[in-house]
């Protein structure tokens, strides 16, 4: 049987995301592990995570498990989430700066702290529902009308390099990368566990793709 492997290096809402993906994952078995091999020998890979940066790549880096997303992006489909996306990037300037895994060219900036829309003044985080802007057609978006709303929680977000790889943005104050593509991985900002029926098609989506545009 064809599994989906959750990593867990302890940060992030695991229980929601494993429970939001058994929901779509018909016969594929779905496994929330840290075992090296059990996600190496997994069909497809969720890379979750929530919190500070700086304890994400220490914890990463403690257990190995950097290279084994590395090993796993070049191999298969990887969806990284909400932190799991940062972490992708070269380098944060979260925490005084923290390099990241490199697998995705670019920056994690923080939201400027006065920011407006529409003459208000936004809030950090951001917090809340907000619309996704697809760049261009992908496997992914398979089902999900242009402009879906979907649940973001983060103060920082991702500035990729090249445009390629910027595969949604939305907007808040600025234009930001919410969905990053690249190769064998698709990644968002936004928690798709905790977006209602965009957010679970999204999720069955991934169960279904093979990876690539």
């Amino acid at each position: 049987m064809a599994s989906i492997a959750i990593i867990d290096y302890g940060m992030g809402n695991l229980h929601s995301i494993a429970k939001a993906t058994e929901h779509v994952a018909g016969r594929q078995r779905v496994q929330v592990t840290s075992d090296h091999d059990d996600i190496l020998s997994a069909g497809r890979v969720i890379f979750p995570g929530v919190g500070a940066i700086r304890d994400c790549m220490a914890e990463l880096q403690r257990t190995g498990l950097d290279q084994v997303v590395m090993e796993a992006a070049r191999n298969k489909p990887l969806l990284g989430v909400c932190l799991g996306m940062q972490a992708l990037l070269t380098h944060s300037e979260e925490n005084d700066g923290t390099n990241c895994l490199g697998l995705v060219p670019g920056e994690v900036v923080r939201f400027a702290p006065a920011m407006e829309e529409n003459g208000e003044r936004l809030k950090i985080p951001h917090m809340g529902w907000n619309r996704v802007e697809q760049a261009y057609p992908h496997a992914m978006w398979q089902g999900i009308p242009d402009g879906s709303r979907f649940y973001f929680v983060h103060s920082y977000y991702a500035v990729p390099q090249r445009d390629a790889d910027v595969a949604a943005t939305t907007p808040y104050g600025v234009e930001f990368a919410s969905v990053i593509a690249h190769g064998n991985v698709f990644a968002v900002q936004f928690h798709p566990e905790k977006s209602q029926h965009v957010g679970l098609q999204l999720l069955a989506n991934f169960v279904a793709w093979n990876g690539g545009s």
